[in-house]
Formats: structure tokens, sequence, C-alpha cells
């Protein structure tokens, strides 16, 4: 029997700008408006509006919310500072990756409990939510899906700043990178924070769904002078490959460790206590330390074809490797990939290598991650 996806709060309006709707996770959600191309452009160089409702967040509170999430993920989350943020991982006991994370510190509640807001996948928020559960017995703390609590709305691209301003009260020039403060955006109460997916400034506001109308039109009035447009899932994805930022599915999986990932750098084994996951964590570590059997690295094409995730990655007629994301990027102009390929293919510069698409081993040069990264 299939079930409806689920509509965020923007759906109507999705619909009323000509959106192309897609099924993800889910939830309906808008692909594109217009151009793809456009769209990434926007956000590269201008500034891009996106619905984001569909991602997952759940609440940790409690005198021991700190304790239980130093178990139950891989981060130090105990060290994060009241209104600042943490990219983490949740890991199955084999070291497995369950979903990558951010992880807000909201501030002290009554009774010294502390308050967390984990954000997770779309795809994997149930998962996380049933983990984080289980991970709680034995804790004097408390999870809470609040996934219709709110709707997230981002605007992201170097006017995003300029465009914010015009409607909020809080103090953007003092808010870092991975950091959130409540305040008010077009009047109405938010979590203002500046995180995102895209590998340009910008900020990501958590509000409540019946205020999302309002503040998105709002956006969009404030930002309709520097060239402010709705953005889709579609060029989100490029916008994300070309930072070399890893999506759920793709460059992580259950079959997966952060180590292998090249992400160990958020596993902290310095913490006290015991996490789920640190034995064979630690093993992982050391095998990425001594023979990591595959690295992760970015391709350019030298030709015009697309690689796709799932292709296999060449060199000297054998398999080493396979793409997990891959498109063409209109700020470099070529079709590019990120792949998991055999170590001793994965320096930059590596000559020989191809990627086979449809039988044709087309050739591309392995190169440093991430493609792109925004000038500061």
């Amino acid at each position: 029997m299939s079930t409806a996806p689920r509509l965020t709060a923007l759906d109507a309006l999705h619909r009323s700008l000509g959106a192309t709707m897609t099924d993800f996770a889910g939830w309906d959600m808008p692909l594109r408006y217009a151009s793809e191309r456009d769209e990434h452009n926007a956000v590269r160089t201008k500034a891009g509006l996106f619905d984001l409702s569909h991602m997952g967040e759940i609440t940790v509170t409690g005198p021991q919310a700190a304790e239980l999430l130093d178990y139950a993920l891989v981060g130090n989350i105990s060290t994060i500072g009241v209104g600042r943020a943490r990219y983490t991982m949740i890991c199955q006991e084999d070291g497995g990756i369950l979903d990558d994370l951010i992880v807000y510190r909201l501030g002290e509640t009554e009774a010294a409990s502390s308050h967390y807001m984990v954000v997770a996948n779309a795809s994997n928020a149930q998962i996380v939510l049933d983990a984080l559960v289980a991970r709680a017995e034995g804790f004097d703390a408390e999870v809470r899906d609040d996934r219709d609590a709110y709707a997230l709305i981002a605007v992201q691209g170097p006017e995003s700043p300029g465009i914010l301003k015009r409607l909020t009260d809080a103090d953007l020039d003092g808010l870092k990178y991975y950091a959130g403060l409540p305040g008010t955006v077009a009047g109405v109460p938010a979590l203002i924070a500046r995180t995102g997916y895209t590998g340009e400034d910008g900020f990501e506001l958590f509000l409540k769904p019946e205020h999302a109308e309002g503040v998105w039109k709002a956006l969009t009035e404030a930002g309709a002078g520097v060239g402010l447009i709705p953005c889709g899932l579609s060029c989100r994805d490029t916008l994300r490959l070309e930072a070399g930022m890893p999506l759920y599915g793709h460059e992580l999986t259950t079959s997966l460790t952060p180590f292998d990932a090249g992400l160990g750098r958020v596993v902290k084994f310095e913490k006290p206590g015991d996490f789920v996951g640190r034995k064979a964590l630690e093993a992982a570590a050391e095998r990425a330390e001594t023979a990591p059997p595959r690295k992760l690295v970015g391709l350019v094409a030298e030709g015009r074809r697309v690689p796709r995730a799932g292709m296999a990655v060449v060199a000297g007629g054998e398999v080493i490797g396979e793409v997990t994301s891959g498109a063409p990027s209109p700020t470099i102009g070529k079709p590019i990939a990120m792949a998991y390929v055999d170590a001793s293919h994965a320096a930059p510069g590596t000559e020989g290598v191809g990627v086979d698409i449809r039988g044709s081993h087309e050739p591309y040069e392995v190169v440093a991650l991430p493609f792109y990264k925004r000038q500061k």
C-alpha cells in the first residue's frame, strides 16, 4: 500500500511558483523552479532561498542530556558552548555510520537542564530518533521528536547576510559559522543558525510551521533587489558536491566508518567514558593509519560525459573504485564526481584514471576535495 508523501508548510507556495516537485525521503519537495543552473549560480554569486523542512529535528533535554549525547554520538558534545553547533555522526556498534548530524546547544532550562537540538537527514530521522531513545536508557534525559514543531528555511549565498539584516534584530555580524542564536525574522521568533550545505555563507532559520510562508515572502521581498531566487533540491546537490560535502546514502553509509570516509576527525576518543562504537572505531582508525583500503577523492572529467553514482572507476583495465556522486559542475564548467578509489590511485594528479560510462572508459583527473572553496 502506497503512502502519500508529507507536505511542508510551504507546499502551496512552491506550487504557485511553478516548482517541479519530487518525492524525497517521504516528503514532496521542490526539485527546481526553473533552471537548475540559474539556481546554482544564484547561490554562488548572489543568494538562493531553500525550503528544508524535511530535515529531522530531535530535542534532547535533561540534567544528563550532554552525557547521553556523548555516549550516543561520536563527538564530544559536552564541550559545545551555548549558542554553538557541531557537525558529528551517530554510528552503529560496528562503527558503521547511521547518519551525519548537526547538534545545536540551545542553552539551559529549569533545574540545570541542558537543551540540545539534533538535526538529522530526512531519510534517517526516524532511525536516529529510535537510536537516541534506545541509548537514553539509564540517563536522566528526555529525547523528543520535534519534526512537526519546525519549518526550516535557508538563505544561502554572498548576499544572504545583507538580506537577513533587513528582517532581523539579531547581531548577524557577531554570529560565527556553526553558531545559532534566538531572534526574530520578519517579526516572528526563530533560531537563526549560520550553517548550510552549499559551500557559501548563509543561514538556516528554524521557526514554527505557521510562520513559514510569511517569512519566505519577506525574504523574497528583501532579496529581490540583489538577485535572490527560490532554489530546489537539485541545485542543492550540485552545490554541496562542488564543496566536497558528503551526502548520506552516497559518501556515507552503514558499511563505512567515519575513518573510511576520511572524516575520522569527528570521532573524539579523548572524551571521558564509553560511547557506542568506540572499540570498532579504534580499530578502524588503526586500519586507516596503516593501510587504508580506499580513499574519497574528487574526479574532474576531461570530456563532457557525466559520471553517476555506482559507476566503476578504472585504471589499467582494472576496477579501482566507485563513483559515489557525480554531476555537471556549473562553477567549474566540467562534469565532476566524488569517488572511493584504491589508496594507490588517490593522489591528486594520478594518471590513467577513468570512469566506465556505459562501457566507455572516459578519462578523469584525480583532484583533492573540495572542488570549490569560497573566498572569505
